[in-house]
């Protein structure tokens, strides 16, 4: 073989090489769209740490949290992507808690040492509930690799807003339909409300909400979510691909920004961070 021939075949299998590596930036145009769970680690869950209070196992909490989502992507100019993402999921720990009834000397409610107490075991058995909830809506953009015709990496980031919830629900565990409508303050007559109290009481009264089946607490907080990753998609169909992403989810809540059941803001509620190893499975229908 002389030396222009061996020139010949060297620039040949150059020019395949590149052919698989990098192809034209026209197929890539189009997009896709499917189901995608999100799976996070997070460091750590906000309010977990007081749930020991109510006889809760912060540790019940699912781990890694799953967030069932949709996503989608489409191509607009050369290698850069754009794309959405939205899901919410949840994960909740429970208990029933054994009741002792103890002898209040000192009217403090909290058992002291010396008070008398006992095992209650008539019918009434309380619920408690704590679910933690997770919520996002996030654009994406993102750059691509082409690695081979049905194979590429791209690196990007998820930008958007976030919503965490942590919900207490305390619950008599035979609650009724018509208690659940029940006023806990007094009786309605028209727009006025009545409210009963003893005649030591009158000349200065205090109102206390009476016996309810059950209580619902809810703390909640909006954020800016930052989440930049890596991804793989791969081909494998002519319209139907599959593509995993890994990154590193971030969102802050700033104190003061909690809300306790959606309206009333909690001025003394701390910081807290929604960070963690984020992982994406989606099974996509597209190009």
């Amino acid at each position: 073989m002389n030396i222009k021939n061996f020139t010949f075949v060297i620039i040949c299998n150059i020019s395949m090489l590149f052919g698989q590596f990098g192809y034209p930036a026209e197929d890539f145009l189009g997009g896709g769209i499917g189901y995608s769970p999100m799976y996070i680690k997070l460091d750590s869950i906000p309010g977990a740490s007081y749930l020991d209070n109510l006889g809760l196992d912060p540790k019940g909490f699912r781990d890694p949290f799953v967030v069932h989502g949709g996503e989608g992507f489409a191509h607009v100019t050369g290698k850069w992507r754009i794309g959405g993402y939205a899901g919410m999921g949840g994960s909740s720990v429970a208990t029933v808690p054994t009741i002792y009834i103890f002898r209040d000397d000192n009217n403090n409610d909290s058992l002291d040492t010396g008070e008398v107490s006992k095992l209650y075991d008539d019918d009434f058995a309380p619920s408690i509930k704590a679910k933690f909830s997770f919520l996002l809506g996030a654009a994406s953009v993102e750059y691509v690799m082409p690695l081979l015709q049905d194979l590429e990496i791209s690196s990007g980031a998820l930008l958007g807003l976030g919503r965490a919830s942590m919900a207490i629900d305390q619950q008599n565990s035979y609650p009724t339909w018509k208690k659940v409508f029940s006023n806990v303050y007094g009786t309605m007559d028209s727009t006025d409300l009545y409210y009963g109290v003893s005649a030591e009481e009158y000349s200065d009264p205090d109102i206390r909400p009476g016996t309810v089946p059950g209580l619902l607490r809810d703390v909640s907080a909006t954020f800016f979510n930052f989440q930049p990753y890596i991804a793989v998609k791969w081909q494998f169909l002519e319209r139907l691909g599959l593509r995993i992403t890994v990154g590193f989810n971030k969102g802050t809540v700033s104190a003061g920004s909690w809300k306790l059941n959606g309206k009333t803001e909690i001025s003394d509620s701390p910081s807290s961070a929604l960070a963690g190893v984020a992982f994406r499975t989606m099974l996509y229908i597209g190009l």
